[in-house]
């Protein structure tokens, strides 16, 4: 097929001085696109800036390999960082077509001893700096063609020991993708996740979570430069879905889906009919589907 271009895109990336960040905005250069390089240069649990200026480094890499690109080193967590963004992508480049939601936080911890004031700061990087940042861009990108944003979640969503506030607000964005793809479907915003996986600083700071196998599987298996074929995808003009999750890690693409089983119909349902028919509720395979007769109002799909 032919070579997707990207030279009339300009894209916002947050998150983007390291890792797969870096490795989205240098892609999405290299195919023409302009690209606002969003890195406040924090450290990787969020508690305060490192002092060195990512986001610079990676607009010289850039700009040295004959691509555009703006450095911007806002706080997506607050109102003032999400339109520092955005303002950026307007006045160096004229507008805005895409926005790509990556900056994020991590720091593990058993349920119990984390307190209320690292949920709130993982909500505030993740669930909020990706609200802030859509809602700051969604006037742009209704007057944008063919306008795209991708955010960023996690399988730690779906669970992970010591990450229930990393990803409880990981939890929360999906929520908001699903809901800002209907939004945008009156208007042509088209809104997808991504699920990442690599060996990255962020996976260090986990690794007392996971298994020493698996995390030297990431550090040279799962590299950056795996994820960002797929983001950039979702950001062409010739990706229409909307409302989807995809889950990448080392060349391996798949669909993250959400489903209802067949379950069972009982308008006289007991609490002796739940425990006899939990089989019956739990099962997901094909056989499961002459057993339901549903009622008309209620299609099976």
């Amino acid at each position: 097929m032919a070579t997707l271009d990207f030279s009339d895109r300009v894209v916002i990336v947050t998150g983007a001085g390291r890792g797969i960040g870096r490795a989205h905005a240098l892609l999405l250069a290299s195919r023409g696109a302009s690209v606002v390089v969003g890195d406040l240069g924090s450290s990787i649990d969020g508690s305060g800036v490192e002092g060195d200026d990512p986001a610079a480094d990676v607009v010289a890499e850039i700009t040295a390999a004959g691509g555009k690109a703006v450095a911007c080193n806002a706080d997506v967590s607050t109102e003032e960082g999400a339109r520092a963004l955005v303002d950026a992508a307007v006045s160096a480049f004229g507008g805005l077509t895409g926005v790509l939601n990556n900056a994020g936080i991590v720091r593990a911890a058993p349920f119990d001893q984390v307190p209320d004031e690292e949920y709130q700061r993982h909500l505030d990087v993740h669930y909020f700096g990706t609200l802030r940042v859509c809602r700051a861009a969604w006037p742009h990108l209704l007057e944008a063609r063919a306008p795209r944003i991708v955010n960023t979640i996690s399988q730690a969503m779906l669970g992970n020991p010591g990450m229930s506030h990393y990803g409880g607000s990981k939890g929360a964005v999906f929520g908001l993708t699903r809901n800002l793809a209907l939004e945008g479907l009156a208007t042509g915003i088209k809104v997808n996740a991504i699920a990442p996986g690599a060996g990255t600083r962020m996976a260090e700071a986990a690794a007392d979570t996971l298994s020493p196998e698996i995390m030297e599987y990431m550090r040279t298996a799962l590299l950056p430069e795996h994820v960002a074929p797929v983001a950039a995808y979702l950001l062409h003009p010739s990706c229409e879905v909307t409302g989807e999750v995809f889950n990448v890690a080392g060349g391996i693409v798949n669909r993250l889906a959400l489903v209802n089983t067949v379950g069972i119909h009982d308008p006289g349902l007991t609490v002796e009919t739940v425990a006899e028919q939990f089989g019956q509720i739990m099962a997901i395979t094909p056989e499961a589907l002459p057993q339901l007769v549903a009622p008309a109002q209620m299609p099976v799909s």
